[in-house]
């Protein structure tokens, strides 16, 4: 290699001469004012050691590397250092990504091998719950943005050498960024393992990975409205799908974790569910899928009833519809889609306030433009109640991204009872089923158990069975151990 190109191009592979390494990395990492290369000369030999110092840990550069290098004698070389992780290499784009890791780069002289020491200082915020997944009973702690620390809090619950931790790095050119594959090697399937590892490797991104945008890669449809990955905050429900066997993709920098595969029963669970008694928790999940069908079909059951069917009503309840409706200017039709949009831009207007004002913004706003809305006729009493069921039965969904889907999926629903009456919410759901049924998930049917049909599966979908029945883990994860219980009381003796 011409020292030439090598300064030139500032790649390749590592060269003999230390200065031209040094010379190397310092045009690399110029007008820089954070690195740092410092160049000892111990005992007539130059050791260099490079370093970003506003994400490198200096007690460690100080305590552990540069004491230590004072105490090499001439026969002892960088890799004699008693330092735990330390690494080598014999090529630049290996140390300059070590290097913006928090890694000190030692050079060392008359070597073309180069070594990498992890010193990484990345600030992350404390351990908090997520605001978005509360719950009641059980762990209350959340993914951060620091890889190392999520996958601590997946460790500290699955005790055992078969969880697996795979690290990718995907992106292309100099800006890559670490991604975490996580399962359990004795009960994940094989074969949905290679496939997630297939699909992120083959993402080609010049730019930082998000979980959203993951997902927009590595999913089965991306034109669907229903999400195929579950993301989550929650590390206690990351360890539950994990031990079921499916697999678990966290990202640096990222506070969210991939679940794969998932069904669309997935997303109305709940870690309350398992963490209270099994009869109230059969009872909420119910609740939270019977809100699955207001959310997408009350305001254009209403539209359908007032528009084309009011002789369904008694007579008493079709007066008081007629004469909140007799001074509103337009149809029903344009009376909901008025307080949907109304309604989204508030819910979008409270996320982005300040929560101290967020709530009053909300709250006020919404009384406001609800009581002026209605006197001035331009939206009757009604499509008000129906709105704000509506909007309400959207709020009990765990996950945020189904939540908002199903917002989406009331506009069409809207606009079909409209047009066909009742004719239309049955051609639209119609739809909406066939296109459930269709929809998959690495593999998995997305509407398992109930399209297809799967009975073991029941037990833990649109109701929970108590835990010691459960004798199977879900078929829909794939697992190469079905097996997870005996089916009955440990302390209960054989003939009672």
């Amino acid at each position: 290699m011409m020292v030439e190109d090598t300064l030139s191009k500032g790649v390749g592979s590592i060269h003999s001469d230390f200065e031209l390494n040094i010379q190397t990395l310092c045009k690399t990492f110029s007008n820089m004012h954070d690195f740092k290369m410092k160049i000892f000369e111990i005992k007539e030999r130059k050791i260099g050691i490079a370093f970003v110092d506003s994400i490198t840990n200096k007690d460690i550069v100080n305590s552990r590397i540069i004491n230590e290098i004072y105490k090499l004698d001439l026969s002892g070389t960088v890799l004699d250092l008693p330092i735990a992780h330390i690494k080598s290499t014999d090529n630049f784009k290996s140390i300059y990504s070590g290097i913006l890791e928090g890694n000190v780069a030692l050079f060392e002289e008359n070597s073309n091998i180069a070594y990498l020491v992890d010193t990484g200082l990345f600030e992350s915020r404390a351990i908090l719950e997520p605001d978005s997944e509360k719950i009641i009973v059980g762990s209350h702690d959340g993914f951060v943005e620091s890889l190392n620390k999520n996958v601590n809090l997946l460790r500290n619950r699955i005790r055992t050498p078969y969880l697996k931790n795979e690290l990718l790095r995907v992106g292309e050119g100099e800006i890559t960024t670490n991604v975490s594959i996580l399962y359990v090697e004795n009960i994940a399937n094989p074969e949905v393992i290679k496939k997630v590892k297939d699909r992120i490797s083959t993402i080609k991104l010049e730019n930082n990975l998000t979980p959203g945008k993951l997902e927009e890669f590595i999913e089965d449809s991306s034109y669907s409205l229903f999400p195929q990955i579950l993301e989550t905050e929650r590390p206690d429900r990351v360890t539950a799908n994990l031990l079921d066997g499916r697999i678990a993709v966290l990202i640096e920098g990222s506070a969210m974790a991939s679940i794969m595969p998932v069904t669309f029963f997935s997303f109305y669970q709940s870690p309350d569910d398992y963490n209270t008694r099994f009869i109230l928790g059969s009872f909420l999940r119910a609740i939270r899928l019977i809100s699955f069908f207001i959310s997408i079909s009350l305001p254009s059951i209403y539209i359908a009833i007032v528009s084309f069917h009011y002789e369904v009503l008694p007579y008493e309840l079709v007066t008081n519809i007629k004469a909140s409706l007799e001074y509103v200017p337009y149809p029903p039709v344009i009376e909901a889609l008025i307080m949907q949009i109304t309604l989204e831009l508030l819910r979008e207007a409270a996320i982005r306030l300040p929560s101290s004002m967020a709530q009053t913004v909300a709250i006020v706003g919404g009384l406001v433009i609800g009581t002026a809305i209605v006197e001035a006729n331009l939206v009757s009493n009604t499509m008000i109640i129906v709105i704000a069921i509506t909007a309400i039965s959207s709020f009990t969904v765990p996950i945020f991204e189904m939540s908002s889907s199903i917002r989406l999926l009331s506009f069409p629903m809207i606009i079909a009872a409209s047009l066909l009456g009742v004719v239309g919410i049955v051609t639209g759901f119609m739809f909406l089923m066939i296109h459930l049924v269709k929809l998959e998930s690495f593999g998995a049917p997305y509407f398992a158990p109930l399209g297809p049909i799967r009975m073991t599966d029941l037990k833990d979908s649109l109701i929970r069975v108590p835990m010691w029945k459960m004798k199977s883990r879900p078929s829909t994860a794939q697992p190469i151990d079905q097996e997870q219980s005996t089916g009955k009381k440990g302390w209960v003796e054989d003939g009672e």
